[in-house]
């Protein structure tokens, strides 16, 4: 178990972490998400050991210590992939690899290396040099590098932010799997919703330099406390109470996505639709609502100027309030 207590960092009297206190499971998958510069690429450079805090960083009862303690950063049990990949350009992408693995069993060793490429889809350019790759392509291979005497605990900081959008989502479900059948343990950094929703089992949320949630990523998605967190995942809307339930008076504000938010042509609530957006299985629409800007979607596109009859889900709207 990763264990974090009272864990602060700063950079010339700058906080970035204020007393950041968790604890992830052995064999968790956990989403660090928040804006730009909220501290998670911070927090998974201090638990690998690059900063010093005077906080408490432990891995299954031992004390990891930074860089005041320890000359050469990290453990043996724990690979941290950051964001520039730190490949040897004149190695080829097998060599890159099966750089840390012993020479003594060749066999063995290229068995696992190839293994490895299988994972990240680069078993084809298994000879080519590191140098000549595109930045996807370099990032595929430190993944896999990263996996190479399989760690305990793996760090990773926007691990896809340079790779094909059509090659991601498999190469995700690929490598996920495959964390999960090694029972590693991973904290991953994003900005992207689909690393959270589908192979995260909890989604941490940083918000100036504090955790501003930690829960599973379904109970954040489908009950979102603010309209922060909410955006995380994508567009959202808030919405005074009274502007999309006709029998309400409050002035309170409910927050809905987009997909919540029907058009139902007995509804008395009406929007004047300002643009449509493709987006592929349907349409992403602007509109106006009593002067506020909303976006809801809808099967086919619909001109502006026109008028939409909106409505949401009435027990939808009351479990929002609840909560």
């Amino acid at each position: 178990m990763l264990k974090l207590k009272n864990v602060s960092f700063g950079y010339i009297e700058v906080p970035v972490l204020k007393k950041i206190t968790l604890q992830i499971a052995e064999g968790n998958h956990v989403s660090l998400m928040g804006e730009s510069g909220c501290g998670k690429s911070t927090l998974l450079q201090l638990i690998y050991g690059l900063h010093h805090t005077d906080g408490l960083v432990s891995w299954n009862g031992i004390e990891l210590q930074g860089p005041n303690h320890n000359l050469v950063p990290g453990e043996e049990f724990i690979k941290y992939l950051a964001q520039d990949f730190d490949l040897m350009p004149p190695l080829t992408v097998a060599e890159n690899v099966g750089k840390h693995l012993s020479n003594a069993y060749p066999r063995k060793k290229k068995k696992r290396v190839m293994e490895l490429l299988e994972v990240v889809e680069m078993e084809e350019l298994a000879d080519v040099k590191a140098g000549n790759l595109s930045g996807g392509q370099q990032q595929r291979v430190a993944l896999a590098r990263a996996l190479a005497n399989t760690p305990e605990l793996l760090l990773l900081d926007e691990p896809f932010s340079h790779i094909d959008h059509f090659r991601k989502n498999n190469l995700r479900r690929k490598l996920f799997a495959y964390l999960k059948e090694n029972k590693i343990t991973c904290i991953i950094a994003t900005h992207d919703s689909t690393d959270a929703l589908s192979f995260a089992d909890k989604t941490i949320v940083l918000k100036n330099g504090k955790i501003y949630a930690n829960k599973t990523p379904k109970d954040l998605y489908n009950n979102p406390p603010n309209k922060y967190i909410a955006s995380l995942f994508g567009d959202i809307n808030e919405i005074m109470l009274r502007s999309i339930s006709p029998n309400s008076t409050s002035r309170r504000m409910i927050l809905l996505y987009p997909h919540e938010i029907k058009l139902d042509k007995n509804s008395e609530i009406k929007a004047e639709v300002l643009s449509s957006y493709f987006k592929g299985n349907n349409y992403l629409i602007k509109a106006s609502l009593k002067n506020q800007i909303i976006y809801f979607e809808h099967k086919e596109e619909i001109a502006a100027g026109e008028s939409a009859n909106i409505t949401a889900d009435k027990d939808l709207i009351a479990s929002r309030i609840r909560n």
